[in-house]
């Protein structure tokens, strides 16, 4: 698990864009859209976002990104949110996405977070399960509104 580089930046987007839902919400077209450069330098500027890729024999098999989020709730608490979490589609199944957020967890825990908190699609049963397995519970519902 490394801080992804901006070279990484394309191979993050072709895993975000490898499903139903980021298929019609991510540009794979080349070179890459600003926006996602601007994006990877906001979070690269910022002590409390990380955007993270594992690797396997100098290959990228996954990414996520980790948020940490000072609270005035729980009596001051920090807590952190995981999000974007792909594991490449030839590397699924065998164990990364486990690895990833074991190490995302204790990343949180050593920035002293309080909690660690993910949204997923409703349409993603398998992940909800899988993210279950990890100790996370279905405990709020979530909500977003579109705002472009």
């Amino acid at each position: 698990m490394r801080h992804a580089g901006i070279g990484d930046l394309p191979t993050v987007v072709r895993m975000l864009a490898d499903d139903s839902l980021g298929a019609g919400r991510e540009n794979l077209s080349e070179p890459l859209s600003e926006n996602y450069l601007n994006a990877f330098r906001e979070i690269e500027a910022d002590p409390n976002n990380e955007l993270i890729v594992a690797e396997l024999d100098g290959t990228v098999v996954g990414t996520l990104q980790l948020t940490f989020t000072p609270s005035i709730s729980f009596q001051g608490g920090k807590r952190s949110t995981v999000e974007s979490v792909r594991v490449d589609e030839k590397h699924r199944g065998k164990g990364f996405g486990r690895e990833m957020m074991i190490w995302a967890i204790e990343q949180a825990r050593e920035k002293g977070c309080v909690s660690m908190q993910l949204t997923s699609h409703s349409s993603r049963e398998r992940a909800h399960a899988f993210y279950e397995t990890l100790g996370f519970a279905r405990s709020h519902v979530g909500m977003k509104l579109r705002l472009k």
